[in-house]
């Protein structure tokens, strides 16, 4: 280590102590605001009243103490002091909690002021309805494209960015699945100003992520690709004013695409609720592509979070678990809802349901549930990684959210009255008509029967388990 840098040490070890520790918490009491300074010193935990005018120098404090320990730890590990990116959580025009990222990697690096905690996202307060840090830095974390997204390396270096979390500051944290976004400190923008769901936004990330490998100096970033979760290639576009999603689907046999559009179907004949999709071709390539069924008044609030609002007990299953989260938030008919759901998922055969890709919409302007819940990302069924001769196999289906095992995630489901046995039966030539509609070099003849013949087997299966309950 240089010796200026021991010096710049002990000048920062100097310099945090004399500033104040701890973070300022904001209370309701008979209707009335007031603003804490709380802090831990050996082992203890301090708390002191601070009147208004004096909330904005301790806050300007509290944050210099916070980018000088960041300073110090970088020092004292040899690292790279970061460029701090000061900006505050917005849910559409409320500040909801002051973040202070490192605009290289995107990372959180400290949490400061909060301000209406009421508008966190779902799943980032502890039992006692108070901010949970960490919770708040996974929730930035997942927002941004995962690694295991196929082609997101060559992206990554297409992008010039060190990270998918890198992206979540050049679009703000913009969504089009919530209306949840950063807006840099002594800015006046408003979410008018910049969301997705009424203001233009930039293809190119969305093209490159798609497989683009065009490099340019003048890519605009601004997208809500750089928000977009899941393993597939997609990439969002504008047409007509609406909001269209298109994913691709993964090798060998490219079947997602064709298996969202057979899944809507399904559902639709069963009186499920459930996102509509079509199939294009793009060099030989097959595409699904559907609207937003998010609106600009909307949060989707994903299963992984709503198991994050309370600590799951020993004795819960993980079914139970989250029956128990969804009730605790308010929200309506949780059983029902998934009762349809395990029902879809069970015919079609969905190995990949998981805890990110169903949920509940929330009312962005009272945070309420009343939205009737819709199903989407049906597309890793029947089958879709498996070779032709495997998919008439019944027992070597593995699930998720609940169970491992198809059968005994069916026996989840607590109510089948709602179900017509007569659409059932219609819905075996639905699945084995709309697959052959789509015949090609990804789905032969083979292919589609194989699973045609594994679905018939499964709503055999079905029947009879509604029949027994029956009885």
């Amino acid at each position: 280590m240089k010796l200026e840098e021991i010096e710049r040490i002990k000048e920062l070890r100097k310099e945090i102590n004399e500033l104040p520790k701890g973070y300022i918490s904001k209370k309701e009491i008979g209707g009335n605001i007031y603003y804490y300074h709380q802090w831990s010193e050996d082992g203890k935990k301090y708390s002191k009243y601070i009147p208004d005018d004096q909330i904005a120098d301790l806050n300007a404090l509290i944050t210099k103490r916070q980018e000088l320990e960041i300073e110090f730890k970088n020092l004292k590990h040899g690292t790279v002091t970061s460029s701090l990116y000061a900006c505050c959580l917005m849910h559409k025009n409320i500040e909801v909690v002051d973040l202070y990222i490192d605009s290289n990697n995107g990372l959180i690096k400290t949490i400061g002021l909060p301000h209406e905690l009421s508008h966190l996202p779902i799943g980032t307060f502890d039992s006692k309805n108070k901010l949970n840090e960490s919770k708040l830095s996974d929730w930035w974390n997942n927002r941004s494209i995962p690694m295991s997204r196929s082609g997101i390396k060559e992206a990554m270096e297409t992008l010039n960015i060190s990270s998918p979390q890198a992206l979540l500051v050049h679009c703000r944290g913009l969504s089009l699945s919530d209306q949840y976004w950063i807006k840099q400190k002594n800015s006046n923008l408003k979410w008018e100003d910049v969301n997705y769901f009424d203001n233009d936004f930039s293809e190119d990330v969305g093209k490159i992520l798609l497989g683009s490998n065009e490099k340019s100096k003048n890519l605009n970033l601004s997208s809500p690709d750089s928000t977009s979760v899941g393993n597939l290639k997609k990439r969002w576009k504008i047409s007509n004013g609406k909001r269209i999603l298109i994913k691709g689907g993964s090798n060998p046999f490219r079947q997602e695409p064709f298996n969202e559009v057979v899944a809507y179907f399904v559902a639709k004949a069963l009186g499920i609720k459930c996102v509509k999709y079509s199939v294009y071709f793009d060099k030989d390539y097959p595409y699904c592509e559907c609207e937003d069924f998010i609106n600009k008044d909307e949060d989707l609030v994903t299963a992984y979070q709503i198991m994050r609002v309370d600590k799951k007990t020993n004795d819960e299953s993980s079914y139970s678990y989250f029956v128990r989260c969804s009730n605790s938030l308010g929200i309506k008919n949780v059983k029902e809802i998934i009762d349809r759901m395990l029902v879809l998922d069970f015919i079609i055969a969905n190995e990949d349901r998981h805890l990110n890709n169903f949920g509940f919409i929330r009312n962005v302007n009272d945070l309420t549930f009343n939205k009737e819940a819709i199903i989407y990302d049906n597309g890793g069924s029947f089958g879709f990684d498996k070779i032709t001769d495997d998919i008439l196999a019944f027992n070597n289906i593995s699930t998720k959210p609940f169970k491992e095992d198809i059968k005994e995630q069916l026996k989840l489901v607590s109510d089948f009255s709602w179900i017509d046995i007569k659409q059932l039966e219609r819905v075996k030539e639905i699945i084995k008509s709309k697959f052959e509609e789509y015949e090609s070099k990804y789905l032969d003849k083979k292919r589609i029967a194989a699973i045609a013949d594994s679905s018939n087997k499964r709503i055999d299966y079905l029947i009879n388990t509604i029949q027994k309950r029956s009885d």
